[in-house]
């Protein structure tokens, strides 16, 4: 019996069917498989996109992205926190609000720059949590496919530090110029100084019932030796001043001082010192750590006009790593001597200034401006640093730092064998000085304190002199001379052959005239300019 149409119509739907579920089947599984594809890479891109966030994060830098309306598409944590505010008050956000107006205002020519297609590099700085910061900030514009800017990517580095190594090279290196320069000049101007107050003193002493000659050579003679201070000033700021450490017990030191400190304040000043239980050492001259924390309360004097306070502190300290590259010096411990005073403070522009030579905030003819610039010469000199905080009306606080030292003398006396022999009147002088003005002076100081004297240019004709007359018994002696033989080497040689002989060094240029283990015990230093007495005790000390 055969089928009926309806049959068929059946069987074939239900086939139609079959086919239909097999092929939605099918499509589900790929669909299934797709969706699981499409999973993995959206985990992927998630991961890929956290590890670049992370690495956007993590790096030292500032980055972000804006589009061509200027506003925040992309911002990593380096960059919203470089202006203290949360990634999502960046991202969506315009850049002048971000920044701020002022901060807008001074970097907006170089974003419309950027966005017209120029890659543009620049440095601004900005207060951050109360401090002065900088960074330096590149711009790189994102074409679009028709070769139109599109946005442009950020990319900014914090540059604070270099910035401030920078200015501390810059001014290392302009003390050092100063100090060269003062080195080189010292010898010359002492020369003349010499000649100057070597005249006027004789032209004084063979006048002594001339009042108008006594009037004119005083002054004159006052303002030589004020040039010679200065000088001496200039060298010990340049660190060619030579020192006489010992180990000082700095906090008694500060203890004696503080009477004299008392007498040079003002009653409206209240002064006060705080000193360590135990007591803290430092190889330093005694004398001009003196004049250093003198030089300090004098300053606080100034800064104090209607009163205030003024504190002298000892305390021990430590440098560590990055103060120690600040200032130059060995990691570890110091003392420290804080001087801290309730005056009229200072802007930075004076704080950065305020150890260069002639620098004075004082009014014209109070100050020469050099009494900061000794204390920076002698901390540096000493194997230390001096440095100040300061801020308008709220005081300073000056920071000396020196190195420790173990308690007692770093000095000895000389063996008795070694003990230096005098020259009493009337002993033959040899005098070797190259500047014919400066040698006559110094011969007529000669005579006059009863000393015959035979001359000499340069050291190979002293050499001559001295090797033919065995009868000088002082040599007399400039160290800086041409003619290829110094003062040093003069000396050295006229000792090897005759160890009596009784030597003085002459120097206007005091790191010249400084003594070094290398030199005979005999030798006495006599810094330009001196005088009479003062030639007269190298000569019989």
């Amino acid at each position: 019996m055969s089928e009926t149409p309806t049959s068929l119509r059946e069987a074939e739907l239900l086939a139609s069917v079959a086919r239909l579920n097999q092929e939605l089947e099918h499509t589900r599984a790929q669909l299934q498989e797709a969706r699981g594809a499409n999973d993995s890479i959206t985990a992927a891109l998630s991961r890929s996109e956290e590890r670049l966030r992370l690495i956007t994060d993590t790096i030292p830098a500032q980055i972000s992205y804006f589009d061509k309306n200027q506003i925040y598409r992309y911002a990593n944590r380096g960059y919203s926190d470089w202006f203290g505010l949360p990634e999502s008050e960046v991202i969506g956000s315009p850049i002048a609000k971000v920044i701020g107006e002022k901060g807008y205002n001074s970097v907006k020519h170089y974003i419309a720059r950027a966005l017209s297609g120029e890659t543009i590099t620049h440095e601004y700085s900005m207060r951050q949590k109360g401090k002065r910061v900088n960074a330096r900030s590149t711009m790189v514009p994102e074409m679009g496919p028709d070769g139109v800017p599109v946005g442009c990517f950020v990319f900014s580095f914090d540059i604070t530090e270099v910035k401030r190594m920078q200015a501390a090279l810059a001014q290392a290196q302009k003390m050092e110029a100063i100090g060269q320069l003062t080195g080189g000049v010292a010898h010359d101007f002492n020369n003349l100084l010499t000649i100057i107050i070597g005249n006027l003193s004789t032209l004084k002493e063979r006048n002594p019932g001339r009042n108008e000659t006594a009037e004119l050579a005083e002054p004159a003679l006052q303002a030589a030796r004020r040039g010679a201070q200065l000088v001496r000033s200039l060298l010990s700021f340049s660190r060619q001043q030579p020192l006489k450490p010992v180990a000082v017990n700095v906090g008694e030191l500060v203890a004696d001082l503080e009477t004299l400190i008392r007498r040079s304040l003002p009653a409206s000043i209240q002064f006060s010192t705080r000193l360590p239980a135990h007591p803290l050492y430092s190889r330093v001259d005694p004398g001009q750590l003196e004049s250093a924390l003198l030089n300090f309360a004098l300053n606080a004097r100034d800064a104090m006009p209607e009163g205030g306070r003024l504190v002298m502190r000892v305390r021990p300290g430590v440098l560590d790593e990055t103060r120690a590259e600040e200032h130059q010096l060995p990691a570890g411990p110091y003392v420290l001597i804080e001087v801290s005073d309730t005056g009229c403070g200072m802007d930075e522009a004076t704080r950065s200034k305020v150890f260069e030579p002639f620098f004075t905030t004082k009014g014209f003819g109070q100050g020469s401006g050099l009494g900061l610039s000794m204390v920076y010469g002698f901390a540096r000199q000493s194997g230390g640093c001096v440095s100040v905080s300061s801020k308008p009306g709220k005081g300073s606080t000056f920071t000396l730092l020196l190195p420790p030292a173990p308690p007692g003398s770093l000095e000895e006396a000389l063996p008795e064998e070694q003990a230096p022999a005098t020259a009493a009147p009337g002993a033959l002088v040899l005098l070797v000085e190259d500047e014919p003005d400066v040698r006559r002076v110094v011969r007529n100081l000669l005579l006059d304190l009863g000393y015959p004297v035979l001359e000499a240019e340069n050291g190979n004709q002293a050499a001559e002199i001295l090797s033919q007359v065995q009868d000088i018994t002082v040599l007399l002696t400039d160290i800086i001379m041409p003619g290829g033989m110094n003062g040093r080497e003069l000396a050295r040689l006229a000792q090897q052959e005759r160890p009596e002989l009784h030597v003085v060094l002459m120097s206007g240029y005091e790191e010249q005239a400084a003594l070094s283990q290398a030199d005979p015990s005999h030798l006495r230093l006599l810094g330009k300019p001196f005088s009479k007495r003062e030639l007269a005790r190298a000569l019989q000390s």
